[in-house]
């Protein structure tokens, strides 16, 4: 088990979110993307990781296809801005509300931009024997 800070920054260096602690299951189980996995190989506690990501190994191109224009009554009263629907097997955001149309998306906020990330090794351990067979760092 390996417990991070991560911090995210666009491609010209702004900060997208504040420091974020995350502890995932190193290994391949899916916990983290597979480019910044790779990059702490081997990493220690107190070790610092700078690595920057294109959208195909991040959260992939923009696609222009999950964007929809739905009316609102569909979705009731109190559709707003920022909320997210699950449709279809997909989750969309809703971005915008205007003239009884919600505007929909089901890209990733982060999907086709190039990101760097700032990954502090804070712990390492051991997984549970019921961490591994479950793929998921547990409490």
């Amino acid at each position: 088990m390996v417990t991070l800070r991560v911090t995210v920054y666009d491609a010209q260096g702004v900060e997208l979110a504040a420091p974020a602690q995350t502890t995932y299951l190193h290994g391949g189980y899916g916990g983290l993307l597979e480019g910044l996995e790779r990059s702490l190989e081997g990493k220690s506690p107190g070790e610092t990781v700078h690595v920057q990501l294109e959208p195909d190994d991040a959260f992939g191109e923009y696609e222009a296809d999950l964007v929809r224009l739905e009316p609102v009554e569909r979705y009731g009263e109190g559709i707003a801005a920022g909320m997210t629907v699950e449709e279809d097997e997909r989750v969309y955001t809703v971005t915008d509300v205007a003239a009884g149309k919600a505007l929909l998306d089901g890209n990733h906020p982060l999907a086709g931009m190039a990101l760097r990330f700032r990954l502090e090794v804070l712990a390492v351990r051991i997984a549970k024997p019921e961490e591994i067979g479950r793929g998921v760092s547990l409490p």
